[in-house]
């Protein structure tokens, strides 16, 4: 029976779909029909499709995006097939969580309570002297940028070694807003302590991944001190805003694009450990 030929609409009938959405996994290239008919250009399908054109369904009533579809579908086995599932689902679940942060983080803005989430983070100021920058530049946006920072930092500190050694902490300057629809761009910084050895090694690297040298002026900096669950979003919007909102009561200036700086092993630091300073140069 399973080499049994049916109709679209016999198969639609089988499958619980419409013909509209065989012809649509037709074109998509999910699931293709056993014949078509050259010259009526009728599909035929098999008895033995409909479990697969059923699982296509399903799989889509999860809002799982097509080519995830297609690795699910085309997994040599139902064990892969079922671990693909999984990552899709644990990546839906991550996504909600950090929806349902942002959702409370809006609440407590549109409430009018900004001032008691402000109220959790003590802003000071600290005098940072003249440096000299190894740097790397990108557009990218939010759900690509903390893959993109481990990377390009490591990339930094490794070259740093050839410039004499890291002087101090290294930063990310965010030259733009990073978010899903805008892609910066961002800066990784690594200061160092040779610019003429920078220079050198930047020569080397010719123009791959835009890294440059800069020599940063001395200038004072505006920052909170944030843990390592405070570094998630939206709760580091927080943190940025509880600076931005400090600096004008202190009869200060904005100078410059706001910067995390990164002081402490983000491997083995615990969830309340702080490792990141949120920071504005100001004047």
């Amino acid at each position: 029976m399973d080499d049994e030929l049916l109709t679209i609409g016999v198969f639609a009938a089988r499958a619980r779909l419409s013909a509209k959405a065989l012809r649509l996994y037709d074109r998509l290239g999910l699931l293709r029909p056993a014949q078509v008919d050259e010259a009526s250009g009728y599909r035929y399908y098999r008895a033995d499709q409909v479990e697969r054109a059923r699982l296509v369904a399903l799989l889509r009533q999860l809002d799982m995006p097509l080519a995830r579809v297609a690795e699910v579908v085309e997994a040599p086995d139902g064990a892969m097939a079922a671990e693909r599932l999984a990552a899709y689902w644990a990546d839906v679940e991550a996504r909600v969580a950090g929806q349902r942060t942002l959702a409370e983080y809006l609440r407590e803005r549109l409430s009018g309570r900004s001032s008691e989430m402000y109220g959790k983070f003590e802003v000071e100021t600290v005098d940072v002297p003249e440096r000299v920058l190894i740097t790397e530049t990108r557009h990218v946006l939010a759900g690509e940028l903390p893959a993109w920072i481990g990377a390009s930092l490591g990339r930094l500190e490794e070259g740093a070694r050839e410039c004499g050694g890291i002087t101090a902490a290294p930063f990310v300057v965010y030259h733009s807003d990073v978010s899903m629809e805008s892609d910066g761009p961002a800066e990784s910084c690594v200061p160092v302590a040779d610019e003429a050895a920078a220079r050198a090694w930047v020569e080397r690297q010719g123009r791959a991944r835009d890294t440059k040298v800069r020599v940063e002026p001395a200038h004072r900096l505006a920052y909170t001190r944030i843990a390592k669950a405070q570094v998630a979003h939206p709760q580091i919007l927080a943190a940025f805003e509880a600076v931005e909102e400090w600096i004008p009561k202190q009869g200060l200036w904005q100078a410059g694009p706001c910067r995390e700086v990164y002081f402490a092993d983000w491997d083995t630091a615990g969830a309340e450990d702080p490792v990141c300073d949120v920071a504005f140069p100001v004047r």
